[in-house]
């Protein structure tokens, strides 16, 4: 397989490849993709968008568009995609510093972005290998997604912080310890082939404590829905506890033996 490249994007053809690799990558009937000219438009003011290529061919890439949070300029950071041969070879991750690397010559401390908090990968990846944090949490914030990646599930979403000046992100050491001595708010256990949500704690009042999560909850949104549905609504009603609380997010811990992980929380002072 050859080396990938990298490079930022700024013609319409590769606009148009963006596209075309967006429909790949999220589905057959995905009509939420962002079309050329917003891509055009978004670059000429101030956007990030960069593609991965293995040879002459896209095979990732990472979408941003200028924003401002509580009067400072920010970006928002919209879509990360990489094709499935290249998820595990570091090119999403590859992205993402690229990303922060121009963000950062623009003068900017601040990216932002959603994801599912049911996708342990993507939370492996936010957490330790970019040093995010979450204390937000938004139910269903797209909607009804027509991805089958979704499978009707609603698009509840962590809002990541990815505080890109910050020492620990700027040394890519991002670990906060083991999480022996965190209180657990629930337990992921055994429920045929799958895990299940069990022993919900909402009560807590320890400066840490973990909420596990089953890792494949891509595979369960499609062979076991009602399950993966019970697992958003129990984990929607603990972080929204949670962080209401004043508590964040600050780590995750991916188990892959076991197949799950499990998110750090911490109380603010």
């Amino acid at each position: 397989m050859p080396d990938v490249t990298y490079r930022d994007l700024a013609t319409l053809s590769e606009f148009a490849e963006v596209v075309e690799l967006e429909r790949h990558i999220w589905g057959p009937g995905y009509d939420e993709v962002v079309p050329v000219p917003i891509l055009a438009v978004t670059v000429l003011r101030g956007g990030i968008l960069i593609g991965a290529f293995s040879g002459p061919r896209m095979v990732g890439f990472v979408y941003s568009m200028a924003g401002i949070k509580h009067g400072k300029p920010t970006q928002w950071s919209h879509m990360l995609g990489v094709l499935e041969e290249h998820r595990n070879d570091g090119t999403g991750r590859r992205l993402k510093l690229l990303q922060r690397e121009r963000a950062l010559a623009m003068g900017l401390e601040l990216i932002e972005w959603t994801y599912d908090p049911m996708q342990a990968l993507n939370a492996h990846l936010n957490f330790t290998k970019l040093g995010i944090v979450v204390e937000e949490y938004e139910e269903n914030v797209y909607g009804t997604s027509s991805s089958p990646l979704h499978r009707g599930n609603p698009t509840d979403r962590f809002v990541a912080e990815w505080w890109i000046a910050k020492p620990h992100v700027a040394a890519l050491t991002i670990r906060t310890g083991d999480v022996a001595d965190a209180a657990r708010a629930n337990h992921a256990v055994a429920a045929g082939e799958w895990l299940a949500c069990a022993n919900t704690d909402l009560a807590l009042e320890t400066p840490r404590l973990t909420v596990e999560i089953p890792t494949g909850f891509t595979d369960m949104l499609s062979r076991a829905p009602d399950l993966a549905l019970e697992w958003r609504m129990a984990t929607r009603e603990i972080f929204t506890t949670y962080f209401g609380r004043g508590y964040r997010a600050v780590d995750f811990f991916l188990d892959r033996a076991s197949g799950k992980g499990a998110y750090l929380l911490t109380r603010q002072a």
